[in-house]
């Protein structure tokens, strides 16, 4: 038998501290698992344990990065990830990065892609990043006139479903039935009412733009992919990223991951890409699980599990958009739905 027959074997690192899986061969290894990533988001911020928001920039930044070829200027819309990393004088970020005010990154965004194609700099590519109270709520004019005019910026959007930073107040992306400061868990239907908010990835689709996909912290890998491809796509590109927030949602920080992958497997967070306003690839649900297991573990739904008071009635209703999406993205097979 030659030496090209054999399937060389690859050994995974587990049970260690060491970053990624670097025991693989270098072109198989994650952006994390490379000895020359650029560490966008070096030791010293200051989010909160199991932050999920700074996990996602980590590896969304350092993989534009490396698309880009170290040729990249972030600019952030205020929020947590900007409170974060550069507490003044102090800043986490070695890569070029700029910070204007909460609504208007978008803008910012296109007029620094603008001044690079001026200055003859075609080689520089420009993200822009916000959580999703600067995306869905206050800079949503910006963005839609970004996409609108297909400027050649990628703008990511780290999804903790509510004004974290703030005190947690509700925001267009928080999902109904939730606890926040603004929609407290009191009266006949506490937590977050029904029937409002904004699918921004659809909306984002609306506008016919070259590329939209949506990414979890639970799979970290199609996080780096989904950025690297957006990264090779010129015009507007909007990646939506669920980045579990332990301190607003009453979740434990160890259980980030979980809590993600949970959203994932029981519909609620669909991970799709689409290319100008079409659906081109959908991640399967290995294992279906109900809505009641991605709720429970967070206490800003504790009020719908409440002993002898439990709100079965709304439960159900998010089942009910849980199970759309599957129906919508095809993330079910209709054998494995049997």
């Amino acid at each position: 038998m030659t030496d090209d027959a054999l399937q060389r074997v690859k050994f995974y690192q587990t049970g260690t501290q060491t970053v990624g899986n670097r025991l693989m061969d270098a072109d198989s290894r994650t952006v994390q698992a490379s000895t020359d990533r650029s560490n966008a988001i070096t030791s010293g911020h200051r989010a909160c344990q199991g932050c999920g928001e700074a996990l996602g920039a980590r590896y969304a930044l350092d993989a534009a990065m490396r698309a880009a070829g170290g040729q990249l200027v972030a600019v952030n819309a205020t929020g947590c990830l900007e409170v974060f990393t550069t507490p003044y004088p102090e800043t986490s970020w070695q890569i070029p990065w700029l910070h204007s005010v909460f609504g208007n990154a978008p803008a910012v965004a296109t007029g620094v892609a603008a001044g690079m194609r001026m200055r003859g700099k075609t080689d520089v590519r420009v993200v822009a990043q916000g959580g999703d109270g600067g995306t869905t709520d206050i800079g949503f004019g910006c963005l839609s006139g970004m996409f609108e005019r297909n400027d050649d910026v990628l703008y990511i959007c780290y999804d903790n479903e509510a004004y974290m930073n703030t005190g947690v107040q509700r925001s267009s992306a928080t999902p109904p039935a939730a606890r926040t400061a603004t929609t407290p868990a009191v009266g006949d239907a506490p937590g977050n009412v029904f029937g409002t908010g904004k699918n921004m990835p659809r909306i984002a689709m609306a506008h016919n733009i070259p590329y939209v996909a949506t990414a979890s912290v639970a799979d970290l890998h199609d996080l780096e992919a989904k950025v690297t491809r957006a990264m090779g796509i010129g015009g507007a590109r909007y990646i939506h990223v669920f980045v579990p927030c332990p301190l607003g949602w009453g979740s434990a920080s160890h259980d980030t991951i979980r809590i993600a992958r949970l959203a994932v497997e029981c519909g609620l967070f669909p991970l799709f890409e689409a290319v100008h306003g079409e659906v081109v690839a959908v991640t399967k649900i290995r294992r279906q699980v109900p809505v009641e297991d991605y709720l429970r573990p967070q206490k800003r739904f504790a009020h719908l599990f409440r002993e002898g008071h439990e709100d079965r009635m709304r439960v159900e209703a998010i089942q009910l958009m849980a199970d759309a999406n599957i129906r919508r993205y095809g993330l079910v097979d209709a054998e494995d739905a049997k």
